[in-house]
């Protein structure tokens, strides 16, 4: 098999677009590689080349999946057009002359998660894969690949977004809580608390009625603050300057009232920074976790990642059932506002190499350095 040659009637344009693919994937630079890529059906290997087959006269993408032909019979194009010049017609099946399947199931996806977010109550999931022409468990288990949550999760995430949005302007929380797509506010006030992070009412007055005691200190790496609402500790935050901690701190609950420095925060600071300084003596503290349903999620994976240990974020998509979310992965990292008790530090590149931090990269390479000695 050989890769019809560039030369002749193709144009200048033509032939630096056909280089550029070809630099863009230069893992199937080979006819052995291409081969191998329509044997597994490879998908990322759309768009880098398609073939077509001489005893059939149709052209396919690389994960076309058709029966497969006899090797002897393949012939490489580096565009669909080569392949139309050359006489062969698009594959019904992998339809090589539109989008790939992986943008298709993009657009499904997106079309889906549009459904979720302009309905005024709850959409079945079956419906939706109805909706996007896929049956369920494939709609299920693409829907999970691509956003990293299930449609409940998504669906759940984005009424409680509405709701907090509502809360802001409706003029009761009980018009708030309907609006935003919840049909029992009997039923929402049981789960109030952990999608709202207070009760509705307090979060409508922006946290006015809540109380988050709050101590500032000093460790080996720096200025610490830790925030503690009645459910435990909402923030561990790391700096330069205290005085911009306090104001971190505010952000978040512009108008809830922080209290400052009463004996048992202090002794929960003491704690805390014990722990910063000894990574392995643990910190049994209660957490008030705050976030997406997907950010909780990369966060729990986090916490099971043993003290001394590295993952990287590809590790933590994949643990989660989601391979394409590294890129999520890495934004939850950031989101982050539990500095080391929810261990983001312990997430490195592919190539073990440090990553962003939200702290810093030095306290992030004193850290890893710490808990390897622990």
């Amino acid at each position: 098999m050989t890769i019809e040659s560039q030369t002749g009637m193709k144009s200048k344009k033509a032939h630096t677009s056909a280089v550029g693919v070809a630099i863009k994937h230069s893992q199937f630079l080979t006819d052995e590689e291409r081969w191998n890529a329509i044997v597994r059906r490879d998908p990322a290997a759309d768009g880098s080349f398609y073939y077509s087959v001489r005893t059939t006269g149709v052209y396919c993408r690389p994960s076309c999946p058709a029966r497969l032909a006899r090797q002897e019979n393949v012939r490489f194009h580096l565009t669909g057009q080569s392949a139309r010049d050359a006489g062969f017609r698009p594959c019904k099946r992998c339809r090589p002359e539109g989008p790939c399947l992986t943008d298709r199931r993009k657009a499904s996806i997106a079309k889906a998660c549009s459904l979720i977010e302009a309905a005024d109550e709850s959409v079945d999931g079956g419906e939706l894969a109805i909706a996007v022409s896929m049956s369920r468990f494939h709609f299920h288990r693409i829907f999970k690949e691509i956003t990293g949550l299930t449609p409940k999760q998504y669906a759940t995430a984005h009424r409680a977004k509405r709701l907090r949005s509502e809360l802001s302007t409706s003029a009761t929380v009980t018009e708030a809580i309907y609006r935003a797509g919840y049909n029992s506010s009997s039923r929402f006030y049981t789960t109030a608390s952990k999608v709202l992070g207070m009760t509705p009412s307090d979060f409508r007055a922006r946290g006015a009625n809540s109380n988050i005691h709050f101590c500032v200190g000093e460790c080996s790496l720096g200025s610490i603050l830790v925030g503690v609402t009645g459910k435990g500790i909402c923030a561990i935050l790391l700096g330069d300057d205290p005085d911009a901690l306090v104001r971190d701190l505010q952000n978040r609950f512009s108008n809830a009232k922080l209290v400052g420095g009463d004996a048992e925060i202090e002794a929960w600071m003491a704690r805390v920074v014990g722990f910063v300084e000894a990574p392995g003596i643990g910190l049994d503290l209660p957490l008030d976790v705050r976030g997406t349903a997907f950010q909780q999620r990369v966060w729990q994976a986090l916490t099971k990642v043993p003290i001394g240990s590295t993952t990287s974020y590809a590790e933590i998509a994949e643990q989660m059932g989601s391979p394409r979310a590294v890129r999520a992965v890495a934004q939850a990292c950031a989101a982050n506002a539990l500095a080391v008790a929810i261990p983001c530090h312990r997430v490195v590149r592919s190539d073990g190499s440090l990553s962003g931090y939200r702290w810093g990269i030095e306290r992030k390479r004193e850290l890893l350095n710490r808990e390897a000695k622990s």
